[in-house]
């Protein structure tokens, strides 16, 4: 196959408004990313976009079972099982306590 570029498990992509913190995740269009670099607004910047489980700042007051969808919170800057108006991001990698302020999620790396 000659048209193979990569992966894509890590993406070059460009930097929002207010630039990129490495480990943190974004919403890049309609995919969430996690920044492996730090970058200023309009740099260059990878970031990883799945498959793969990331450990993420999650909703402190929910317990998560293992493998129920896991959708980013874009205005509060974390992830959560709630769906009304936040983007699914993949799955619980493993149970979350309530309360716990981090948790596992498979990113899928699916658009969304």
């Amino acid at each position: 196959m000659n048209n193979y570029i990569e992966k894509g498990e890590v993406l070059e992509l460009t930097a929002p408004v207010g630039g990129v913190v490495k480990n943190t995740p974004y919403k890049i269009g309609d995919l969430i990313v996690i920044a492996t670099v730090s970058a200023d607004a309009g740099a260059k910047f990878s970031a990883f976009v799945g498959p793969g489980v990331v450990e993420v700042a999650k909703v402190s007051a929910q317990a998560w079972t293992e493998n129920v969808k896991v959708y980013w919170d874009n205005t509060a800057g974390n992830f959560t099982t709630t769906s009304s108006g936040n983007t699914l991001a993949g799955t619980a990698a493993k149970a979350a306590a309530n309360p716990s302020a981090t948790g596992w999620v498979r990113l899928d790396g699916v658009a969304r």
